[in-house]
């Protein structure tokens, strides 16, 4: 729905069902495709850019960072429309992740479903990471990230739910 521009998807909603899909591979995403589109970006390759987003949401349609890299290339080449549908899905995407909580503890953690999401909603908040670590809690598994604000020092401390990653890779280790 959400490619033929319906706007009223419900973005968690949208996650949660590629979470529970047979291509859902959290730990599997086209890492040399999002690294070719990155490159791509710092050099202004924009047509490069498009085709490494377009080969990363063929697989994943809710990769944000791809969806970022199709926002920023179509607006560098001036197709605005393009750059707003992406724009608006990247947004949905992220909202989708800070609606779910406020990330200051585990019991109000981001609920994501890859460590992509994780990296992407450090960007999103103009975030560095400077540490993870694991957490078991309550019977559910978190990620602590650290981060820090490259403009005032200021570090943070964001707590990330990451049942759906952990239980796919549980049930993938069984099969």
């Amino acid at each position: 729905r959400i490619k033929d521009g319906d706007k009223s998807v419900d973005f968690k909603e949208l996650r949660m069902a590629y979470a529970e899909s047979s291509r859902y591979s959290p730990y599997g995403g086209d890492s040399e495709a999002q690294k070719a589109m990155f490159a791509a970006m710092r050099a202004s390759q924009w047509d490069e850019a498009l085709k490494q987003s377009a080969k990363i949401l063929e697989k994943n349609y809710v990769d944000i960072n791809a969806h970022f890299g199709a926002f920023v290339a179509n607006h560098e080449k001036g197709i605005t429309d393009k750059a707003d549908f992406h724009k608006f899905v990247v947004q949905g995407l992220i909202s989708s992740i800070t609606n779910s909580g406020d990330g200051k503890s585990a019991d109000k953690a981001f609920v994501v479903i890859s460590t992509d999401e994780e990296y992407a909603l450090l960007n999103y908040l103009d975030l560095r990471p400077t540490g993870q670590a694991l957490i078991n809690s309550g019977g559910h598994s978190y990620d602590k990230l650290t981060a820090v604000d490259p403009k005032t020092n200021e570090k943070y401390e964001l707590f990330f739910n990451i049942d759906k990653p952990f239980g796919w890779l549980g049930n993938s280790l069984k099969h």
